[in-house]
């Protein structure tokens, strides 16, 4: 069925909405979800390689670590799904075949974002350790175009009438941004085919990651330490996605725990505090961007790099240097002392 959408406290009226986008050969569609999440991809992918020119590291090795970035990125959003889900997909009677068929089956719909994040992390890991690149440099490369593309992939569940939250009440603060829906997903969670007025929690998630991209684009160029950036961005999410999950319909449970607001909420203690111990000990470090224990166990190639050993040799003779020079000043005052 086609959606129909309205923004009334936007001051849109009602529409409808088809998922297709366009058809091939007449009988196979391409949705708008599938060609909005390539456009993330594609995104992601540009902007990484812009980072990759402040960051020193070349296209083609950013291009090999796209590849299987992807691929990994969209296994694990789709077995993260079918394991949250996986009595979903066991046919009754079981038949092992149609069993695989369903798992595989990604264009009947099912992927979590952060099934994506963690294989993607995965790997951008075995590719740089294999091409000792620094690991942490290119996730922080990476993270705020990854982060956009997540931005971007939200209205594909637009398009599909889906990642809504509860009705708004009309005292809500958040009333004025309620959405009008008749979808088969809206009939499936009221039982009506009347518009409900939801929470649109897609658009609150695709607005939370756009200032947080801009954000950490606007500190980019002043991160103290590899990892800052791909931490500032794992951080704000977890801590968006945790609220915004609570408002949703759609969640997936691990018993009575809505899966991804305990993932969001570890995300946001987990590389926040990262972030703070980072920046706290950057600055007791004489080096700008220092060397710690995650770069040397995922960037062995900056602990080899004569630059840094060079940077931190050139401090040591500055500190020999006012050593020396204290010194002979109290040796001066100590001669002038003896003869008085």
């Amino acid at each position: 069925m086609e959606n129909i959408v309205s923004f009334p406290g936007l001051g849109i009226n009602d529409f409808s909405l088809n998922n297709v986008a366009f058809n091939i050969g007449g009988n196979f569609p391409i949705y708008w979800y599938g060609v909005i999440i390539t456009c993330g991809i594609i995104f992601a992918f540009i902007y990484t390689v812009f980072r990759g020119k402040y960051e020193k590291i070349s296209f083609d090795d950013i291009t090999d670590v796209a590849i299987w970035t992807v691929v990994l990125g969209v296994i694990g959003a789709r077995l993260y799904y079918v394991i949250m889900t996986i009595e979903t997909y066991i046919p009754k009677p079981f038949n092992f075949i149609e069993f695989i068929k369903n798992v595989f089956n990604v264009r009947g719909g099912g992927l979590a974002i952060y099934g994506g994040i963690i294989c993607g992390i995965l790997g951008i890991v075995i590719v740089t350790r294999h091409k000792k690149i620094n690991t942490l440099k290119l996730m922080d490369m990476a993270g705020p175009g990854v982060m956009m593309a997540q931005a971007m992939g939200r209205w594909g569940n637009f398009f599909n009438g889906e990642a809504f939250g509860g009705i708004v009440s009309e005292g809500h603060p958040l009333y004025f941004m309620r959405m009008g829906l008749i979808s088969s997903n809206t009939v499936f969670d009221f039982h009506t085919y009347e518009m409900v007025y939801v929470h649109p929690t897609f658009l609150y998630e695709s607005l939370w990651n756009i200032i947080g991209f801009i954000l950490i684009n606007i500190f980019y160029k002043k991160k103290k330490f590899n990892g800052q950036v791909a931490c500032m961005y794992l951080a704000w999410y977890g801590f968006g996605r945790f609220f915004i999950e609570g408002l949703r319909t759609d969640s997936l449970y691990v018993g009575p725990f809505r899966i991804s607001q305990v993932v969001g909420i570890l995300c946001f203690v987990v590389f926040g505090g990262l972030l703070i111990a980072g920046l706290v000990y950057s600055k007791k470090t004489e080096s700008k961007l220092f060397l710690s224990k995650f770069d040397r166990l995922l960037a062995p190639d900056l602990i080899q790099n004569p630059i840094f050993f060079e940077k931190k040799s050139e401090k040591a003779e500055k500190k020999a240097t006012i050593l020396t020079e204290d010194e002979e000043t109290d040796t001066e005052e100590e001669e002038n002392g003896t003869d008085n």
